[in-house]
This record gives C-alpha cells, structure tokens and sequence, in this order.
C-alpha cells in the first residue's frame, strides 16, 4: 500500500474545478494525485510542484520555501515546472502523456494530464524479475521511440525515462509520463538546477555540472530500460561505469534468450561515452527492425490489462 506522504493534499481537496481523490506518488519534486473533474465526472491526474527539500506546506494548503536561503531554488524550479506543462500541453503525440490544462494555485504549479486505465512497467517488472520476451520489447519500445522523436524535434528532453515512467495501456500501447526536464540542447547541466538523477538509468553528462545533454542522453535511458526488462533491475550507475565499467555486454549476456540484432542496439544505446551513442532517434530506428519489419502489435486492444499479459508472452520459459 503507499505510504502517503505528509505533504499531501486531502482527500476531497478542491484544484480549480477539479476534486482530489487521492494520492497516487511521487518523488523529490513533484506529488501525483487522481482527482476528478467537478463538472463532467472524468477521472484526471493532477501533478503538483512540491520539492520535498526546498518546500513545506502549510496548513492552509499554501506551499512555500523552507527557508528565504531556498527561495531562488524554489522559484527557479517552479518557473521550470510552469515551463515544462506548457511544452507537454503542445506535444500531441499517442506515446506522451496529453497535458491538457496546467494553472497557478497554493503558491505553486499544477498540471492536469489524461487518465489511462493500465499499469506501470516497474510493477510487472519487479513482479517478473525481468525476463519479459523479445516480442514484449519489439512491441512497446518502438513506439516509445517515435514518441521520443517528436519531444526532440521541439528541442525539448525527457532525462528521466526509467521502467516506472513508463505506463502500458490495454493492448500494449506504451505511454511516456513524468517529463525531467524541458530544456534546449545541447545544454550544459549547470543550467539545469535541481535535475533528478536515476541511478542506472541516467547517464554520465546528467551527473557532471558541465555534462551536455541532448537526445543520447535519453537514449541511454532508453536502452538502459530496455536492458531492465530483459534483467529484472537496474543497470549498474554511469558513474561506476565510467570509473570502471565490468557491466558485461547485453550481446554476450542474454543471447541464448534473444536476438543478436536487439542486445546489440541495447548495448549501443548505452554507451557510457556519449559520443559512441546513437546521436539521434533517427539512427536508431533502424537497428529495431535490423531482422525483420516492424512487428505487428496484432488485433484490436485488449479490453484490460490482464488479457494483455495473456495475448503477449512477457516471460522467457
């Protein structure tokens, strides 16, 4: 069951015209609640600014800095939230999450996305303990990657794709949620204050002040999520990578299991020097369907989300 966290809004809360229903997650940065809208009935998610370090709530709901020294931080990071709702609510893409309304309120930003019935990838992940087939991978990832190319064609990055940002719907249709950041690039990382590290999935420019990111950042993410699904955890952190790298290559590790061809593009994705990455979604596309065309999804969407655990065999053996 989640622990909800202190700094929660209540049940029954009013946003705006919108009811909170309760308290969905969240991270350092952000809280994630279901709520539902007051005038029609739909049911929406509703992410509130809310960095655990820098702010407090108070009782009546207000949400200000801890103290005057975290102010500028507070601020600097809300003007970045406000900015990355307002990227979202313009990117209209069937793999992005649609953003469609943010506003000002209790001193902070809210942002209001779709509600999709399905369910996190982490979950069936740690469930499986990985394994999930070749088949599941070709099925969702490509997708993804066409929605990672529309976020880079505006000059905008993820920097947090992971196994739990991303959502399955029914029928396998993948969803990219939770947007780290939404900055040119490339852009050094000293621009970028406060930005969450995901050890194992973020690589080693997201650790360095003076990193520069840019599409090969999620790319290695990307392929880092991919390598998660097949091995049940995280990859080891760019950082001991790059101090010493003893993770062996997904070609050498998993090929009784899977294709040549697809262990390949992971181990490519997640080189630890950006430079030795795919630069683009463009120049990774191809190595996707290096055996075969692109795989067919097959029939209309599965009406929940566990007859599409029992149409596609996530499991090896």
């Amino acid at each position: 069951m989640l622990k909800k966290s202190p700094q929660a809004l209540a049940a029954g809360t009013r946003l705006d015209r919108y009811h909170i229903v309760k308290t969905l997650g969240g991270g350092g940065f952000s809280l994630v609640y279901l709520a539902r809208d007051a005038d029609s009935g739909t049911q929406v998610i509703i992410k509130e600014y809310i960095p655990s370090k820098l702010a407090r709530r108070a009782r009546d709901g207000q949400v200000a800095p801890r103290s005057q020294a975290e102010a500028d931080r507070f601020n600097r990071g809300r003007m970045l939230f406000l900015q990355e709702a307002g990227a979202l609510a313009r990117l209209k893409h069937p793999n992005i999450v649609n953003v469609f309304t943010f506003f000002n309120a209790n001193g902070t930003v809210y942002m209001v996305m779709d509600y999709h019935d399905g369910r996190n990838l982490q979950t069936y992940l740690t469930r499986r303990r990985g394994r999930l087939s070749e088949r599941f991978l070709r099925t969702v990832f490509p997708p993804l990657l066409d929605g990672l190319e529309v976020i880079h064609h505006q000059d905008l990055l993820h920097l947090d794709i992971k196994p739990g940002n991303i959502h399955i719907r029914p029928g396998g249709h993948p969803l990219l949620l939770d947007f780290g950041a939404v900055h040119g690039f490339p852009q050094s990382r000293q621009t970028q204050p406060g930005q969450v590290i995901s050890p194992g999935f973020s690589p080693i420019e997201q650790y360095e002040s003076n990193g520069y990111v840019g599409p090969w950042t999620d790319i290695y993410s990307f392929g880092a999520t991919m390598r998660a699904c097949i091995e049940g955890k995280p990859p080891p952190s760019a950082r001991e990578r790059h101090e010493r790298d003893t993770l062996k290559s997904a070609a050498s590790s998993f090929r009784r299991d899977y294709s040549v061809p697809l262990l390949e593009l992971i181990d490519w994705c997640m080189e630890v020097d950006p430079e030795l990455r795919p630069q683009s979604v463009a120049q990774l596309r191809p190595a996707f369907y290096a055996e075969s065309e692109a795989p067919a999804t097959g029939g209309e969407p599965e009406s929940t989300f566990d007859r599409l655990v029992g149409s596609l065999p996530w499991a090896k053996g």
